[in-house]
């Protein structure tokens, strides 16, 4: 069974431990470099999935793409207590576009 990762802001993922889930709170204000070696860490670890912040993968975009042609690990975006960007829909609208080919909610008005 593969693990399950969550790295963030520590108010936005810290509920996430009482369900079991690995949580690598990230220091927003800090240097994401450190941020974007944390990740390759735990991508590199047996982590199967690894959700992340829509605010933190804005910071971490051009290291999250490495990882985009890859089967695992799975890299999801969550909102955090800032709230949503929207980013995560939109990245789950762009997976499931690529995967049947078309854009399922156009409704074609």
């Amino acid at each position: 069974m593969y693990k399950i990762a969550v790295m963030g802001d520590y108010d936005s993922i810290y509920g996430f431990a009482a369900l079991g889930l690995t949580t690598f709170p990230i220091n927003m204000g800090g240097n994401m470099e450190e941020a974007a070696k944390k990740l390759r860490t735990i991508a590199a670890s047996g982590y199967g999935v690894i959700y992340i912040t829509e605010a933190l993968a804005a910071k971490l975009k051009k290291e999250i793409d490495r990882y985009k042609g890859q089967l695992m690990p799975a890299i999801i975006l969550i909102p955090g207590v800032s709230g949503n960007t929207g980013a995560g829909v939109s990245q789950v609208k762009q997976s499931v576009e690529q995967a049947v080919g078309s854009d399922i909610l156009f409704s074609g008005d």
